[in-house]
């Protein structure tokens, strides 16, 4: 059996890349654009939610792109969750803190990528939960200190389980992984991805 674990389990694993550093990344962020007026206003591009002060507490809209979004703010102005679809089909609903940084995204992407990442008062990824459109599963842990990816655990689209753990620079230093004929096989490596220790040896 090749040694190159890297490419089998990313073929579970990788998927939470691509759907977070699309439709969230690229295209979501806090901050959506409000009237600035602080008047009831309903019309058939844009309501604006008010507060007995007149300070804006909710804006439903079409953004000149497309752009169907919802978003919510809390008692001083602040974006606290949005909910945004685009002309394409992707759904993103997002929860922020009071500095405005991601705390939650939950997403479906038009390509069928679903997923949920959880995010550190700082900004940087904890933990994203990833599925594809052929059924295959990821759970990603990173790094709170350098946002860098330590666990791994995917189901492939065969049904085959594989745990994989990365060191501090995010090299994959171990992997467990149980194939499609149920046979198990424990991998750990060097800093130069070469081989320690296997079970079984092959």
């Amino acid at each position: 059996m090749s040694m190159n674990r890297r490419g089998l389990l990313y073929g579970s694993l990788a998927l939470i890349g691509g759907f977070f550093g699309g439709i969230v990344a690229g295209q979501f962020s806090p901050g959506v654009a409000m009237a600035s007026r602080q008047t009831k206003t309903l019309t058939s591009e844009q309501f604006v939610l008010v507060d007995h002060s007149g300070l804006q507490r909710a804006v439903l809209e079409v953004t000149p792109q497309g752009l169907a979004s919802l978003a919510f703010r809390d008692g001083k102005g602040r974006d606290r969750a949005e909910l945004r679809v685009d002309q394409s089909g992707g759904a993103v609903v997002g929860f922020f803190g009071e500095k405005g940084e991601r705390r939650v995204m939950v997403g479906s992407a038009e390509t069928g990528r679903d997923g949920i990442a959880i995010f550190s008062a700082g900004g940087r990824a904890l933990a994203q939960l990833s599925a594809s459109p052929d059924n295959g599963a990821s759970l990603t842990l990173y790094d709170p200190t350098n946002g860098r990816a330590r666990a791994g655990l995917g189901v492939s689209t065969e049904g085959a389980p594989a745990l994989v753990l990365f060191d501090q620079n995010g090299r994959d230093r171990a992997e467990f992984r149980i194939d499609t004929r149920n046979k198990p096989r424990l991998v750990m490596v060097d800093e130069n991805n070469k081989a320690i220790a296997a079970v079984p040896e092959q």
